[in-house]
Order: C-alpha cells, then structure tokens, then sequence
C-alpha cells in the first residue's frame, strides 16, 4: 500500500511539472500576445499605426499596420515553432519562424517560405526583428529583400492608453 501511494505520489509530480513547463516556442507566443493593444510610432514624420489583437480562441495573434501601406502579420504556433505569415503590399505572403534572445526581449523571424514569391530574388519580407525592452515600449525592424539588396525599415513604437 505505502508503494502504491509513492508511486502515485510520483506519477502526480511528474504531471504537474510537466503541465507547468512551457516550451520556448510557447514562452515567446505568449510574450508576442502581451503586444495586444494599440502602438504608435512616426517613421519617416508619417504617422503608423500598429494594432496587436489576439484572435481564433488564444491560437493567433494579427499584427495591424496601418499609415501609408496597410499590412496584416499573423503569428501563430506550429507545434514546437512560432511562425509569422506577413500578408505584404507586395501582394505575396512570406512565412518567417522565430528565434529568440537569451533574455526573451528580442524575436527574431527569418524567412522560411511563402506564397506568391516567383522567386528567391523576388522582393519580399525577409526578416522581422521585435525588441521589447518594457511592456509600453517596443521596437519592429523589418527587412525587405529584393535581387540581393535589403531595405530596412525601423518602427519605435509606444503603447497607446486608453483614456479614462
């Protein structure tokens, strides 16, 4: 009887722990959720807008960008990777994996694949870096690929709050 209380005892703690321990690539979804809300940011003395909002019952987060060009990013798991489909002005859709710092402030998407990219030299979204120093105060570098040249674009963003 003693055996069969410590083996269960045992069997408990196992689950337990392993119900409580997140991958990485859960560990950096969930930080990309905590963007949920409203940022902006001037880039180039143009207004941008960004909207987070997690949507499909906590499985994805879209990623609004609205100013000059209006373009959706979707960042969800697949299995034990976090994935990024950039729905471009380019009219193609690059998937980008993520990566992610020691510190878990900085995810680094690199491209993987995508839809309606003729070629590898075609222009597309090649890379996305999010750096999250604080939870009101984060930073979107994007670079577009094209016939072996990059073009970069930098976003300082700040959390916009809701008025009382």
């Amino acid at each position: 009887m003693k055996s069969l209380r410590l083996a269960a005892a045992v069997a408990f703690l196992l689950t337990t722990v392993t119900a409580f321990a997140q991958s990485d690539a859960q560990k950096t979804f969930d930080r990309l959720k905590s963007l949920n809300g409203t940022w902006e940011a001037k880039v180039n003395n143009n207004p941008v807008k960004v909207v987070f909002r997690t949507t499909s019952g906590g499985s994805a987060v879209l990623s609004e960008i609205t100013g000059e060009e209006n373009m959706i990013t979707m960042f969800h798991m697949d299995n034990d990777r976090v994935l990024a489909t950039h729905y471009c002005a380019a009219g193609n859709q690059p998937r980008m994996q993520a990566s992610t710092s020691p510190d878990g402030k900085t995810i680094t998407f690199t491209f993987v694949d995508g839809t309606n990219i003729a070629s590898p030299k075609a222009g597309h979204m090649d890379r996305l870096v999010i750096t999250m120093p604080d939870s009101d105060h984060h930073s979107e570098d994007w670079t577009f690929a094209q016939d072996g040249k990059e073009m970069k674009e930098h976003f300082e963003l700040t959390r916009v709050k809701a008025s009382m």
